[in-house]
């Protein structure tokens, strides 16, 4: 009896407690239909009234607008030249299209952010353009999220660009920077055309291998790749990241892509392929283009008459065979690779006037911190451990005169970064004369070092026995053969001069501004 009433009262407790979480649960879901139709009728005036400013402006200004999202826009790098190309042929070919710019760079005036664009690019806008200055750009900033950075990042931009759309609202938005989880807001919110460039993606099927393999590399940290369980969950969080990514990307009218590498992984993620195209960024090459390339018979002369050792002053020697690295100190550029591969090759070499002494490495590049100071003197530290010291030099922050020295007296133009999504130091190099080596995966694969007419235009590597024998390949061809390597690559860079971009550019944007103009 005692045990038939202990289950008699078990089975009234569970009973109740069922009665009261149904209690309340009912109430919870009526106050998330409640809110949920609340917030979509908020967004709904906020569409209207969003529209309501677009149309009430446009009526004003006698046009549309077209208006471009880049918080760092006086940055002066290669994204922000795709930026100004861009302005330039579209403000050539619309007259009657006005055109705005979102920047957080509070710390200059418009004059002088288009003064910055003249000198570090050489262009000059043919109309006014105006800049809204942005007051949160922090909130898309690495630093400010320590821990979930891709997720704080996104989130981040979508505050930004929310302020960015209520600041003003374009016709027509153009993303440069890559902050896709922005172009919903603009696209459904502001009622605005979309397109967008995408320099790389955010994420990519490459980051979630490195991180399932459990490979340490500069995005993967290495108490993270030693815990399969740390590692299994960033392998959710990426799938999760990529599948929102996607979701927001596909929201765009028209997506240019900067390479072959990028498309792929965008076509994975976005899955939008009948409105993405390749359009590669402009490079100015010009500086390089009007240099005469070197008569290789002459230079076999000066090979024949080496034996002396290098004097140390630069890059002008050229009884020395300099190979030449173009990056930022970033742990992406794998600059130990570099070194490793370096010695590797002195080994091969050996001692003597044709070994050792005819030979070194030059790594140039700018430092943004303390941090790239820290990585450099790392560097050197590794140089020093592998006695090489004395025939590796390091230049930072050099002046483009003395960079265009260099890689005109190299032999060798060295790229060493995994998966780069373009390249345009490799374009420099090829365009300067220099023998490239380039890594073996992302744009300089797929797009830049690849045969141009039928001809070899460089080589590629992927490891530190590969770019060491490349490199001994390299320094044994005749004088005849690295000519016909530099003629046919000098040629081959035309495809990413600022005519052919502004032209593709155009092209692939034509559709939307048609519609804008009717």
């Amino acid at each position: 009896m005692a045990g038939h009433e202990h289950h008699h009262h078990f089975s009234l407790c569970f009973c109740d407690l069922m009665r009261l979480l149904w209690s309340l649960v009912m109430p919870c879901i009526y106050l998330s239909l409640v809110l949920t139709l609340l917030i979509l009728l908020i967004l709904l005036g906020l569409r209207v009234w969003l529209q309501g400013r677009r149309k009430s402006r446009r009526a004003q200004d006698g046009g549309p607008a077209v208006a471009f999202f880049h918080p760092y826009c006086n940055a002066g790098g290669g994204g922000e030249r795709v930026l100004w190309c861009s302005l330039r042929a579209l403000m050539n070919r619309y007259p009657n299209v006005s055109f705005v710019v979102y920047t957080g760079d509070n710390g200059v005036t418009g004059e002088q952010i288009l003064e910055g664009a003249r000198q570090h690019f050489n262009i000059t806008l043919p109309r006014p353009v105006t800049f809204i200055f942005l007051r949160h750009r922090r909130l898309v900033e690495a630093a400010s999220y320590p821990h979930f950075t891709l997720l704080g990042q996104s989130l981040g931009s979508m505050f930004l660009g929310s302020e960015a759309l209520t600041a003003f609202v374009p016709d027509l938005y153009i993303d440069s920077m890559g902050y896709a989880f922005t172009i919903p807001i603009f696209r459904y919110l502001g009622g605005c055309k979309a397109a967008s460039y995408v320099h790389y993606p955010t994420v990519s099927t490459d980051m979630l291998s490195v991180v399932r393999e459990r490979n340490p590399r500069f995005n993967n940290a290495d108490f993270i790749s030693r815990n399969p369980v740390l590692s299994a969950l960033k392998v959710v969080y990426y799938c999760c990241f990529a599948l929102l990514y996607g979701l927001a990307g596909s929201c765009s009218d028209v997506v240019m892509v900067n390479s072959t590498w990028t498309l792929r992984h965008i076509l994975a993620l976005w899955r939008c392929p009948s409105r993405t195209i390749i359009v590669y960024p402009p490079c100015d090459v010009r500086a390089f283009l009007d240099i005469p390339l070197e008569d290789e018979e002459e230079l076999e002369e000066d090979w024949e008459e080496l034996g002396s050792e290098e004097d140390g002053k630069g890059g002008g020697d050229r009884k020395c065979h300099s190979i030449v690295s173009v990056g930022q100190f970033r742990p992406e550029k794998d600059h130990p690779l570099q070194i490793r591969a370096f010695r590797k090759l002195l080994d091969r070499k050996g001692d003597g006037p044709r070994g050792r002494e005819a030979l070194r490495l030059v790594l140039i590049g700018g430092c943004r911190n303390q941090e790239d100071e820290d990585r450099v003197l790392m560097l050197q530290g590794l140089c020093q451990e592998l006695g090489i010291s004395d025939r590796v030099n390091f230049k930072l922050n050099i002046p483009f005169e003395e960079l265009k020295r260099e890689l005109v007296n190299a032999t060798i133009g060295l790229h060493t970064m995994w998966n780069e999504h373009f390249g345009i130091g490799v374009v420099e190099c090829m365009a300067a004369g220099t023998i490239v080596l380039a890594h073996k995966s992302g744009g300089p694969k797929l797009d830049i070092v690849v045969p141009h007419e039928g001809r070899q235009t460089g080589f590629l590597a992927d490891s530190e026995d590969g770019y060491a024998a490349a490199m001994e390949t390299i320094l044994a061809m005749s004088p005849s053969a690295k000519l016909e390597i530099k003629r046919a690559a000098r040629e081959s860079v035309g495809r990413f001069s600022d005519q052919e971009f502004e032209a593709c550019f155009l092209a692939a944007t034509e559709s939307l501004l048609n519609e804008l103009e009717q």
